[in-house]
């Protein structure tokens, strides 16, 4: 799978290729966590290749493998980025504008002269700047940043749980689960909860004026 997907960012014919994606985007709880990876698809080695063989869109993923992935990307990678956005950020400037900044904000940060910069499915505009759907399948490059972003996310929320105790977002990291929507039921909502979230979790809360 992963030679399969380094073959796509190759056949783009640049030496840079950077990838970016996101985690977080439709849960309760929790920030949007973005992230941006580059490769120096020249210096790539064919043991750096096989190395990240099981490559794939982070949810295709165990958590064990996911994590050691994690580890292996930040070795090969040329550049690594990630940007958090918080829920009272995500509330204020909504969820898609703030998603698109978050990943211009991670590509830039990774970005070099000659750079293709791409993004699963969303166009962000800037030089070199393509969108490609269902681009954590098909290009390594957003692959990996789909892993940096679930793992890095992932950890904060497990860190989280120890925080916010009855959330139990160490099990669902946020999203809308039976288990999460009976602990807002219970507990009301905590700070990493998206208040500008039309859930069916959120009906049967009295919301401060």
């Amino acid at each position: 799978m992963g030679r399969r997907l380094f073959s796509f960012d190759r056949a783009l014919g640049a030496r840079f290729v950077a990838g970016a994606d996101e985690a977080g985007r439709g849960s309760l709880a929790g920030p949007l966590v973005a992230a941006a990876v580059l490769f120096d698809l020249e210096r790539l080695r064919p043991g750096d290749v096989r190395s990240l063989g099981a490559l794939n869109d982070s949810k295709q993923h165990t958590p064990e493998t996911r994590a050691e992935l994690f580890t292996v990307i930040l070795r090969i990678a040329t550049r690594v980025a990630i940007v958090s956005r918080c829920a009272p950020g995500i509330d204020v400037r909504g969820l898609h504008a703030t998603n698109l900044a978050a990943l211009r904000d991670a590509l830039r940060r990774v970005w070099c002269d000659g750079c293709i910069c791409l993004s699963d499915g969303f166009s962000l505009g800037g030089p070199g700047s393509r969108a490609v759907v269902g681009g954590d399948a098909r290009s390594a490059a957003i692959a990996a940043a789909s892993v940096i972003a679930k793992e890095t996310r992932d950890r904060y929320m497990r860190r989280a749980d120890h925080a916010h105790p009855g959330f139990q977002f160490a099990q669902h990291v946020g999203y809308s689960t039976p288990e999460h929507r009976e602990a807002i039921e219970r507990l009301g909502v905590s700070p990493l909860h998206r208040l500008s979230f039309q859930s069916i979790a959120y009906q049967q809360l009295s919301w401060p004026q």
